[in-house]
């Protein structure tokens, strides 16, 4: 059974940080990524990276704040988030691939089941 567990969410000033995990079991995947929708807002593509090469990609709205990595000894993926401000307040989602992965999330197999990050001004 595939399951996504993400952890690390939480509430943090703006200008600060915090680190998102999601430790996946049950299959092993093309790619991760990191996406996150608002309240009213649609499901919105954040950060990817790849199993092979750890090729990352990026929104440009959290370019040079946001870094995601992966153990895959581990099979957990991570997103570390600096430089937080109050736009990024959403729920975090981690989903994974089994084949490609990119920006859209209809590339995506498997979804985790969200953590809260809200960042107060």
């Amino acid at each position: 059974q595939v399951q996504l567990v993400e952890s690390g969410g939480g509430l943090v000033q703006a200008g600060g940080s915090l680190r998102l995990s999601c430790a996946a079991s049950g299959r092993t995947f093309s790619s991760y990524g990191w996406f996150r929708q608002a309240p009213g807002k649609e499901r919105s593509f954040v950060a990817t990276i790849s199993r092979v090469g750890s090729i990352t990609s990026y929104a440009d709205s959290v370019k040079g704040r946001f870094t995601i990595s992966r153990d895959n000894d581990k099979n957990t993926v991570y997103l570390q988030m600096n430089s937080l401000k109050p736009e990024d307040t959403a729920v975090y989602y981690c989903t994974a691939a089994l084949a490609g992965g990119k920006t859209d999330p209809l590339d995506y197999d498997y979804w985790g089941q969200g953590t809260q990050v809200t960042v107060s001004s």
